[in-house]
């Protein structure tokens, strides 16, 4: 999709320096969840854009991204302050690391990681697929969500930022089939920064599991 004036329906805060982005999805826009969008705001007299993973399940009826505010970042500080009814300028989606109809996934996510994760695990679960989560962050967000996840029977697992990520990652690809018959299908995602990124793939080859495998998003 070209650049598009797209509407803001909210801004909520979904945990310590985190906001969720509602925006109105424009006319025929189509992502799944996993996908990225560019968002660009003037700021003055200067147009500043970053790239946001979509953590809704669907955009067909509502569209969000989770920001991590970094009180020094160029965007997400001024983000944080529009109101509902202000617009910016989106484009995409982009990215190929995004959920494609698996019955079996498995979310490993780092910090800001847990916006995709938590999209990708309710439309699993929407589609009647299984989910689990190993979610890293000294300050979780999107808590509802995750509880929400795990009373529909998600495996979810939060870990502290200097937790050993091995034990929860060999539990989370543990994991069999309601019926009781190896998961052998499932698809792992990686979501999260490059130092993240390094110890989620490090601890799934200790768990037996192949990083090879996995769908990655480096954050940068």
């Amino acid at each position: 999709m070209d650049p598009t004036e797209t509407p803001v329906r909210a801004v909520r805060d979904v945990g310590p320096s985190t906001i969720a982005l509602d925006l109105e999805p424009p006319a025929g826009f189509a992502a799944r969840p996993g996908q990225f969008v560019k968002l660009s705001l003037d700021v003055g007299s200067e147009r500043r854009s970053r790239f946001y993973t979509l953590s809704s399940p669907d955009a067909a009826d509502a569209l969000e991204v989770t920001v991590e505010i970094n009180p020094d970042g160029d965007l997400g500080p001024h983000l944080a302050e529009l109101e509902s009814g202000a617009t910016l300028t989106m484009a995409g989606p982009f990215g190929n690391a995004y959920y494609e109809d698996e019955p079996h996934t498995v979310i490993l996510a780092g910090g800001p990681g847990v916006g995709p994760a938590v999209g990708i695990a309710e439309r699993t679960l929407d589609d009647g697929g299984e989910t689990a989560i190993v979610y890293r962050d000294g300050e979780p967000a999107h808590r509802e969500r995750l509880d929400a996840l795990s009373e529909r029977g998600a495996h979810v697992a939060i870990v502290g930022a200097d937790e050993e990520l091995t034990p929860p990652v060999e539990r989370a690809l543990a994991g069999e089939r309601r019926d009781g018959s190896e998961a052998d299908d499932r698809q792992l995602f990686v979501y999260g920064f490059a130092d993240f990124l390094d110890a989620a793939t490090d601890a799934v080859a200790a768990a037996g599991g192949d990083p090879d495998r996995a769908k990655v998003e480096n954050f940068g």
